[in-house]
């Protein structure tokens, strides 16, 4: 049996291609302007052309052993039919068809497949876009690169403002772990304290019987412990008379120091009259010369008028 190849060589294969090519139709061309389109219908058929060799395209593009160059033509091409694809979507709409592009606005992706705005330096049109491959050409992926995240530093405010009562301590119990070391200490700290007040008060007790009934030890003099007690007491009630001392002291000097008005005060009204009596005279001497002011006075002192 034959081959394929075979089979594609033989004289049949090529007479029956041939046939089928003289009844097709000679190939159109695509208009180069859509406006030149009158038929909605082959509007339609030349966007699904467009889109079709756009697919193409982008299928090849993401190959990047084609080289550098070949990436960047394989590029523009595809840019050049997406400008191409939306004129062909503005005749369908004048010609009365649906708006495709409403359906799926222009989107592109990173490097990481994150969708991105589409650079668009102009402000026209849906901009440029880059495809597969092309997308890590050198003086391209920088365009996709995020610039790194500069630390800002923290204001003294922006810090205070997380401050709270656990900074300072204050919640330090409420997680238990300090109550249970502390437990134990303040237990035995009380148990000292209240076995010192114990022993001081049984030895002040003594030494007040002591002294009471005249007793006196076998040497003609209290017991050591008793003579430390009364003289700690003596040293508190010295120590307590002068802090009294010291404090009736600052009381009296406070009031040396004070002030006080010998001279009495005017009130509210007194001041405005005052003031009153001031603008009167400013007035008077800006519209009237010496002469009358004295004249004027002394009228008032011969009709004994004091206002």
């Amino acid at each position: 049996m034959a081959r394929n190849e075979e089979k594609a060589q033989s004289m049949l294969n090529r007479f029956i291609t041939m046939k089928q090519e003289e009844k097709r139709k000679p190939k159109e061309r695509r208009p180069f302007l859509a406006s030149e389109c009158r038929d909605l219908a082959e509007a339609d058929r030349w966007r699904s052309e467009i889109l079709r060799e756009i697919g193409a395209k982008v299928a090849e593009i993401q190959n990047e052993g084609l080289g550098e160059h070949r990436l960047r033509d394989l590029n523009d091409e595809i840019n050049k039919l997406l400008r191409e694809r939306a004129h062909w979507e503005r005749r369908i709409i004048d010609l009365g068809g649906p708006n495709y592009a409403l359906k799926g606005a222009p989107k592109m992706t990173d490097l990481d497949g994150n969708i991105i705005d589409i650079p668009n330096p102009s402000g026209r049109g849906p901009g440029y876009r880059y495809f597969g491959a092309a997308k890590k050409l050198p003086g391209v992926r920088e365009l996709f690169e995020k610039p790194p995240e500069v630390r800002k530093r923290r204001s003294r405010y922006q810090i205070y403002k997380r401050i709270g009562a656990s900074y300072y301590g204050y919640r330090d119990d409420e997680d238990g772990v300090l109550e249970k070391l502390e437990g134990p200490a303040e237990a035995e700290m009380r148990a000292q304290a209240a076995e010192e007040w114990k022993r001081v008060e049984r030895i002040r007790r003594e030494a007040l019987k002591t002294v009471q009934s005249g007793e006196v030890a076998s040497a003609g003099v209290p017991s050591i412990a008793a003579a430390e007690v009364l003289f700690e007491e003596e040293e508190d009630v010295v120590e307590e008379e002068r802090m009294l001392e010291r404090e009736r002291q600052e009381r009296e000097k406070g009031k040396e120091t004070e002030y006080v008005a010998h001279v009495p005060l005017p009130d509210e009204k007194e001041i405005e009259k005052m003031v009153l009596e001031k603008k009167k005279r400013d007035l008077l001497s800006k519209y009237t010369s010496e002469g009358l002011l004295e004249e004027q006075q002394e009228a008032k002192e011969m009709l004994n008028v004091h206002q």
